[in-house]
């Protein structure tokens, strides 16, 4: 009930502005149909702690991307969702969209059409450039950073330079068939900021709306008590994304709620094993509700993600069971039934 409360609020609310800009559902859904049933993983190389480690000029290993999107590639996946960094474009600016220019060619050989994230609410709080620290051993996400970190995303005296770095970011690709959507906040609200997020967020929809690129921008629900927030993200996106790793009946009730909006739907996150959100289940319900599918992690590496939230293994021992994640290192599928699953259900012989 509460979710069909917020999808209710979601519809009415907004400025009359904010609804100038926003794609009405009929353009929502005629772009959606341009496009395969979109299914891929979230992103980040194996040898990437965090956004900074895969964006930094000393760091960025096109070799590498190049080698794991072609086992995207070998699965059928045809989108990946990346994490950007606004300390990376602040160090470089001309450098760093080299970066991603040079990542979407690689995307594109592959046949990959990414989606890129701005901010993020999620993990530590504060970060620097340059070298970043080691993986601690059996931690999720150990190294993995806010964007733009916090106290930093409520204070509205860095607002003029993050306003800089969207707005260069999203002109410069703003017409770029290569990117499937903008996603612009992960997480609002996470990091127990709450509401206090609400600020950034109604400022980079501001500073979207004024560039307009072609491509869609949206920001992810992700939990359904963070009602204000939730219903601004609703009214205000192009196409509605969310995150849910719970089981199958629970999903599937999201997506029947989600689906009242009329607008085309992409689960952006899903997929934890060990909390029974499996391939094996959503997936296929997924496809069958026309919902795009990128689950959480892609390749064993140093985010340490085969790890769940909550269950640290401080000597770094293999988990009986992997949270996220579906190749090992070397390539080779952490379960081959899953990656048969999923080559099946995108197509692929």
């Amino acid at each position: 009930m509460l979710a069909l409360g917020l999808l209710t609020v979601g519809l009415m609310t907004g400025t009359v502005t904010a609804q100038s800009k926003v794609w009405s559902a009929e353009k929502a859904n005629a772009w959606y149909q341009q496009h395969k049933w979109l299914t891929g993983a979230n992103y980040i190389p194996a040898s990437a702690i965090n956004q900074l480690e895969m964006w930094q000029a000393e760091t960025f290993d096109p070799a590498i991307i190049d080698k794991e999107l072609g086992w995207a590639e070998s699965i059928g996946f045809n989108t990946l969702r990346v994490f950007l960094h606004s300390v990376a474009w602040k160090v470089d600016p001309a450098g760093f969209k080299k970066r991603v220019d040079q990542f979407l060619a690689i995307a594109d050989k592959h046949h990959i059409q990414p989606l890129f994230v701005f901010f993020d609410d999620c993990w530590a709080k504060t970060c620097a450039p340059g070298k970043q620290p080691a993986p601690k051993p059996g931690v999720h996400n150990s190294g993995w950073v806010q964007d733009p970190g916090q106290p930093a995303s409520t204070d509205p005296a860095n607002f003029p330079l993050l306003e800089k770095y969207v707005k260069d970011v999203l002109t410069t690709f703003a017409h770029d068939k290569r990117i499937l959507l903008w996603d612009l906040y992960n997480e609002p609200g996470n990091g127990g900021k709450g509401d206090s997020s609400m600020a950034l967020l109604s400022k980079v929809f501001e500073w979207a709306w004024a560039v307009r690129p072609e491509q869609p921008i949206s920001a992810g629900l992700w939990q359904w008590d963070l009602e204000k927030l939730n219903a601004f993200q609703l009214n205000n996106s192009d196409v509605i994304t969310y995150h849910d790793y719970e089981e199958l009946p629970w999903h599937k009730r999201t997506v029947e709620l989600l689906k009242a909006n009329g607008k085309p739907l992409i689960c952006t996150e899903y997929m934890a094993r060990t909390r029974n959100s499996r391939f094996s289940t959503i997936l296929p319900m997924l496809k069958q509700e026309n919902v795009g599918a990128i689950n959480w992690g892609f390749v064993e590496g140093k985010t340490n993600t085969i790890y769940a939230w909550d269950t640290p293994i401080p000597d770094g021992a293999q988990p009986v069971e992997w949270f996220h994640d579906i190749f090992r290192k070397d390539g080779t599928a952490y379960r081959q039934d899953e990656v048969n699953l999923i080559k099946k259900l995108n197509g692929v012989n």
